[in-house]
């Protein structure tokens, strides 16, 4: 899943739906901050549902993930990336 998001972030429900159960984005929230390998697995990638990043980013907050994100091409205007222009759209 993450090998194909180039340019693109995904959302905690998003995961949730893709691996079968939408009611799940809270529980991959906890699972992502328990990451332990920012680079295999991109936690980064990850907001919320309105776009925004995570507040308790675990590999240094905020301003670390806008900074992987910007790095990346991808836009981050007030802790937020237009999920209009960036969002993965899974096609089953």
């Amino acid at each position: 899943m993450f090998g194909s998001l180039r340019l693109k972030v995904v959302t905690y429900k998003q995961i949730a739906e893709y691996l079968g159960n939408r009611y799940l984005a809270r529980y991959v929230g906890n699972m992502l901050h328990e990451n332990t390998d920012g680079d295999k697995y991109p936690c980064y990638k990850v907001v919320n549902s309105r776009g925004y990043l995570a507040e308790a980013y675990v590999f240094g907050g905020v301003d670390v993930q806008k900074r992987r994100l910007e790095a990346e091409g991808i836009e981050v205007v007030g802790n937020r990336v237009d999920l209009e222009k960036y969002r993965w759209i899974y096609d089953r």
